[in-house]
This record gives C-alpha cells, sequence and structure tokens, in this order.
C-alpha cells in the first residue's frame, strides 16, 4: 500500500492550494483519510479527517478555510486550502487508516493499519 501526495507549493497570503493524495494497493477498505501537518519545530498536528460515513473534523485554525473532500471510488482524498496564513506553512502529509492484507514473514494478514505519504511542503510567504 502507498499514499502518494501532491499539490503542494509556495503561495501568497490570501491565496489558495489544493492538495491531493491517492492510495494504492491492495486495499480492502479505507475506514478515514485524514491529512497532517508539521512546521518546523513543532509536533505533527491533525488538519482534516473525512470517515467513510463521511464525518468530517477540522483543527480549529484551519476551520472554515480549508475543506477536505473524497473520491472513495479512486481511494483519493483533497484538501481545498483558502485564506492561507504564513502559520499554515508546513509540510503536510496524508493519513489513511485502512483495512489490507499485509505479509508476516511466513503468511498473509488481513489487519488494519495506519498508512503515511511522503509529505508534500507549503510555504505561505506573507
Amino acid at each position: 500500500v502507498q499514499l502518494q501526495a501532491s499539490g503542494g507549493g509556495l503561495v501568497q497570503a490570501g491565496g489558495s492550494l489544493r492538495l491531493s493524495c491517492e492510495a494504492s494497493g491492495r486495499i480492502l477498505n479505507i475506514n478515514h483519510m485524514g491529512w497532517y501537518r508539521q512546521a518546523p519545530g513543532k509536533a505533527r498536528e491533525l488538519v482534516a479527517r473525512i470517515e467513510s460515513n463521511s464525518t468530517l473534523t477540522y483543527s480549529d485554525s484551519v476551520n472554515g478555510r480549508f475543506t477536505i473532500s473524497r473520491d472513495s471510488a479512486k481511494n483519493r482524498v483533497y484538501l481545498q486550502m483558502n485564506s492561507l496564513k504564513p502559520g499554515d506553512t508546513a509540510v503536510y502529509y496524508c493519513n489513511a487508516l485502512l483495512v489490507a492484507p499485509h505479509f508476516t514473514g511466513t503468511h498473509y494478514e488481513i489487519g488494519a493499519d495506519i498508512y503515511w505519504g511522503q509529505g508534500t511542503q507549503v510555504t505561505v510567504s506573507s
């Protein structure tokens, strides 16, 4: 299983960016997908998450400015980021809790695990 994120970049304050992330591989079910971010010197924090039943969660700092959405048929999650601020500058990671077979060394087992994408840099200039 792999998560491939894209869409980061450099934007001026007040601008917009759209991040995309696709999960690929032998995926049986996706429980939730979401986005985290990590700024220099800070801990990784949840930005937004969408559950399989479409329940949405946003951090207080992005609520009203960011929108998470999902294309379940393509195993993709998107993060539309509007009214960006310099404080949004960070590496953004997509994340998924999904069910997939994994090899234990002797046999395959099916289980739910957390998977992470490689991270994409978002820089907002003032």
